[in-house]
């Protein structure tokens, strides 16, 4: 277990806190602040209990440079309307310099102030030591809590953490609590769903499960490698020729174990990858030439829904089908509500999934959604996560 922000005293000390508010914007305006109310709570805490908080984040890709585009200042503006409370802002081109620092070393108690873009510097995701000091320099303690970049050892993330004490906030926390609870102890029987269009993103994941899942469900493009392995017509589909093999092996490995592992039986398909193309069913075995798969069929959302309500555990990580297009969304629907209606322990993998749980509205119904699709596939394919790696150990 990784120490949080409550098990260290923070009265009288500056915390330099890495969050994740990467949000979208248009026209300089954030059009959704969900990640910045998420990483409130940790703020809150710190605040309440007489530390001093500088913030930091990344947004977008300015490419290791200063761009405008991309400044963080509509973010302290969100910031301080969240709070209700004044958000010092210290921009730099360079992110720390000699003004930013004595901004950091006039904080009260109770104050709370954000710096710059981090990716303004190319060291940061270089995981530059001498990056990470400046950034030290401005604290006395580091809290990560930005799951969603805990996968890459940057300067913010990592580096950091030998230069201060180092600890999680509540959503890091939160996170290695039900992910790892999901994985490791888990109520049975634990079912795996994965989707997405490449069998090659989830080989770690699909393995890594085999050791621990009662059945493993899958759906989405990658489902296609897994039938034309298995000698089937695909027409059109998505496929990874060169993973057929591999496709073979996984199926052949979960098997051998005992592990259902579950294809599509039907496929709703397209005469051509457009909103408004031809529709049409087949059985996985029936797949005409020159259509393509683009969700799951009814016979699937059937079989896949009856597995899931009966799970005690499910995760989910990839979609069953382009449920972008309205026409190719039912089987990604289904899933979804077959796990809000399941009584399971619930947890969307980030992503492409979460997504969808916003598009169908059913982000309420399930037990937990990561902030991180990245990091949230690699802890699942049991990796270790360099931004959770560098915090202190309870």
């Amino acid at each position: 277990m990784k120490k949080t922000v409550k098990d260290i005293d923070v009265k009288g000390k500056r915390a330099i806190v890495r969050c994740d508010f990467n949000v979208p914007m248009k026209e300089g305006k954030i059009t959704d602040d969900k990640r910045i109310v998420a990483a409130m709570p940790t703020v809150s805490y710190l605040l309440e209990n007489g530390a001093s908080v500088i913030l930091m984040s990344h947004l977008g890709r300015p490419k290791g440079k200063p761009n405008k585009e991309f400044t963080l200042e509509p973010v302290a503006e969100a910031i301080s309307a969240i709070l209700g409370k004044p958000v010092i802002w210290a921009p730099s081109d360079t992110v720390v310099d000699g003004c930013v620092k004595a901004k950091a070393e006039a904080l009260a108690p109770g104050e709370v102030m954000l710096i710059e873009n981090l990716r303004f510097r190319a060291e940061e995701e270089k995981n530059d030591p001498e990056f990470a000091k400046e950034l030290a320099s401005l604290a006395d303690i580091y809290v990560n809590d930005a799951f969603g970049t805990a996968h890459r050892a940057h300067a913010s993330t990592a580096g950091i953490a030998d230069y201060l004490p180092a600890v999680s906030g509540f959503l890091i926390e939160k996170e290695l609590k039900f992910l790892g609870e999901a994985v490791d102890d888990q109520k049975r029987p634990f079912v795996a769903i994965l989707g997405g269009s490449k069998v090659s993103d989830k080989i770690g994941v699909i393995e890594n499960l085999i050791e621990k899942a009662d059945t493993i469900i899958i759906g989405g493009g990658m489902a296609y490698t897994f039938l034309k392995s298995e000698g089937y017509e695909i027409g059109d589909s998505l496929c990874e020729e060169d993973r057929l093999e591999l496709a073979r092996e996984l199926k052949a490995k979960a098997q051998a174990k005992g592990i259902g592992f579950l294809l599509p039986l039907d496929s709703k398909l397209g005469d051509h990858f457009a909103e408004d193309c031809e529709t049409a069913f087949a059985d996985f075995d029936k797949m005409p030439k020159g259509w393509m798969g683009m969700d799951i069929g009814p016979k699937t959302i059937a079989l896949y829904s009856e597995t899931v309500k009966k799970a005690g555990t499910v995760i989910w990580n990839g979609p069953m089908g382009v449920f972008e297009f309205d026409a190719f969304a039912d089987g990604t629907r289904a899933v979804a509500e077959a796990m809000a209606e399941s009584g399971a322990v619930t947890v969307v993998g980030g992503g492409d999934s979460a997504a969808a749980m916003k598009k169908f509205g059913l982000e309420d119904k399930v037990t937990h959604i990561s902030t991180g699709g990245g990091a949230s596939l690699e802890f699942l394919e049991g990796k270790v996560l360099p931004g959770v790696e560098a915090l202190e150990d309870r």
